[in-house]
């Protein structure tokens, strides 16, 4: 199936066909996949269900240049992280690809930027470089073409001013913002919006005591006058994005899929809804890894939906070091 292709799936079929197609390519054309998946024991002519792909843990993109050969990185993202500590780094070849996929994606939970005034309120991804996020709300703001549309750094009170203008004029808005930031935010004024999207990306990024979700979105619907909270599940490890518009329950775009892993057996799916890790198949990671198992806890549900829990609280995944970090 070529690249492209992955925004044209519709069905569970057609899924399965495109991620058994990317697990033989990363198989071939990706060392450090393919020597994880020899210690497993695992090969193409045994695969064949998504399900049984081999995830490779979220670890390796702080350990290991994960690209397949012959591909030259045209953009590396970063995550963000304490003093001192290990960022994880995202190679990425094919930039449009990436595009393509926050685009076809924000399309389908929300419609055309262009209805949209998108403010941003991400100040500790603006505050360093390489972050993927502010790629792609960039993106979107300019897709925007409105002339309100903007990011917000410290300056609350302008940001109050303008959200509680736009509001009343009937202009449809979507405030994109950190979790500590909103909370900032809402501390310092009041709101009672009715024309407005407020879409958490969450993380206290070490400014503010952890709150659970349900508190946190309390706290936020109360100061924004607002029924629901959304949120963006995204990593700086992946191309793609679920969306939540409310109660913590996120949706995928139909070429991202996620699974629940046994948190005692890293090597085992879990059926039905049982808490456990989450892995995910994002076949826009083309170049990279399509198939990773990461550090957060949550439930998966029958029609493809989940929620994210909390993280693991060890910094390693339990049962998948059989390669040398």
């Amino acid at each position: 199936m070529p690249q492209r292709s992955i925004f044209d799936i519709t069905t569970d079929a057609q899924f399965e066909e495109a991620a058994l197609e990317s697990f033989r390519f990363q198989f071939e054309n990706n060392s450090t996949y393919r020597s994880f998946c020899d210690l497993l024991y695992k090969h193409p002519s045994e695969i064949t269900k998504s399900k049984d792909i081999p995830f490779l843990p979220i670890q390796f993109f702080k350990s290991h240049t994960i690209l397949t050969s012959g591909s030259e990185p045209s953009v590396v993202f970063s995550s963000s992280g304490t003093t001192g500590s290990i960022t994880s780094k995202h190679h990425v070849a094919d930039l449009s690809l990436y595009e393509d996929s926050f685009r076809h994606a924000f399309a389908k939970a929300y419609g055309n930027p262009k209805d949209y005034v998108i403010l941003a309120l991400l100040p500790s991804y603006l505050e360093r470089t390489g972050s993927s996020l502010i790629y792609m709300v960039d993106d979107l703001i300019k897709t925007s073409n409105h002339p309100d549309s903007g990011f917000y750094l410290n300056n609350l009170d302008e940001l109050a001013k303008k959200l509680n203008s736009l509001d009343k004029s009937g202009q449809k808005v979507l405030l994109i913002g950190v979790s500590f930031a909103l909370l900032d935010l809402v501390e310092s004024h009041r709101f009672n919006l009715k024309n407005t999207i407020i879409m958490e990306t969450g993380g206290m990024k070490g400014r503010r005591k952890e709150l659970v979700r349900e508190e946190l979105h309390k706290i936020l619907c109360n100061g924004f006058g607002v029924s629901s909270i959304h949120s963006e599940y995204g990593m700086t490890e992946l191309l793609s994005q679920g969306y939540s518009n409310g109660n913590g329950i996120f949706t995928t775009p139909p070429w991202m899929k996620i699974y629940t892993r046994d948190t005692e057996d890293a090597l085992s799916l879990l059926e039905g809804t049982k808490t456990g890790g989450l892995n995910v198949i994002d076949l826009a990671n083309r170049f990279s890894c399509p198939f990773i198992a990461t550090q957060d806890l949550g439930r998966v549900y029958k029609d493809g939906s989940f929620t994210v829990i909390g993280r693991f609280d060890n910094s390693d995944i339990r049962g998948c070091n059989l390669m040398s970090l």
